[in-house]
C-alpha cells in the first residue's frame, strides 16, 4: 500500500527528547499553528497537567522574551508538558514518546504516568525510556541491548526471568528506589 508523505506524517504524533518549543504564544506552540482551536489547545494542556498554569497564562501569552517583552520563561518541565500537549493536540494515531518525563519532578512524572492511558485513548503509543521504573505502566515492553531486541512481555513477565536483561537493569536501578 502507497501513503502519501503528508498522510504518513498526520499519523504520527512525537515528542523527542530534544525538542523545541518557539518564541510564539502558548497556544501556537501547542498547535503548531497560528489558527487553532482553543478549547483542544486548552484540553491537551489540562490533560498533561498544566491546568493551574492555565489560570496564570492564556493561550496568548507568548513564551519567551525575543518578540514579547512580557514573556514567560518557563521551567523545563513545563516545556516538556507543553511539547505532550503538542503531541496530543496533533491527535495521531501513533504517539511516539521519546523520555517524554525526563524534565520533570518525581510528582510531576507520576500524575502523568497515572492518566497516561487516558490521554493516549485508543491510540498506540511507543514509549522509549531507560528508566525501568517508568516503564511499569506500559502493556508490553521490548528490551532492547545493542540495537537488539533480547526480550518482550509484560513488566511483570520480564521480571520473573532472572536471567533476562530486563530483571538485570530493574535490579541495578532499584536500588535507588529502596526506602530504608
Amino acid at each position: 500500500m502507497d501513503y502519501k508523505y503528508e498522510d504518513y506524517l498526520d499519523i504520527f504524533s512525537a515528542v523527542f527528547q530534544d525538542f523545541r518549543l518557539l518564541s510564539l504564544t502558548l497556544g501556537e506552540n501547542v498547535a503548531i499553528s497560528r489558527q487553532y482551536n482553543c478549547d483542544e489547545v486548552e484540553s491537551a494542556l489540562k490533560s498533561v497537567g498544566l491546568s493551574k498554569f492555565l489560570e496564570k497564562y492564556d493561550l496568548n501569552t507568548y513564551l519567551y522574551r525575543e518578540f514579547s517583552e512580557n514573556g514567560m520563561e518557563i521551567s523545563g518541565g513545563e516545556a516538556q508538558k507543553v511539547a505532550m500537549a503538542r503531541a496530543l493536540y496533533k491527535k495521531g494515531h501513533v504517539i511516539i514518546l521519546d523520555e517524554p518525563t525526563a524534565a520533570l519532578d518525581p510528582i510531576s512524572e507520576h500524575e502523568i504516568y497515572l492518566k497516561f492511558n487516558d490521554m493516549i485513548g485508543k491510540n498506540t503509543a511507543i514509549y522509549i525510556s531507560h528508566r525501568l521504573s517508568s516503564c511499569r505502566f506500559c502493556s508490553n515492553i521490548c528490551v532492547l541491548n545493542d540495537g537488539v531486541l533480547v526480550q518482550y512481555g509484560t513488566h511483570e513477565e520480564l521480571l520473573s526471568d532472572v536471567e533476562g536483561k530486563y530483571y538485570e537493569l530493574w535490579s541495578s536501578q532499584a536500588q535507588y528506589y529502596e526506602v530504608s
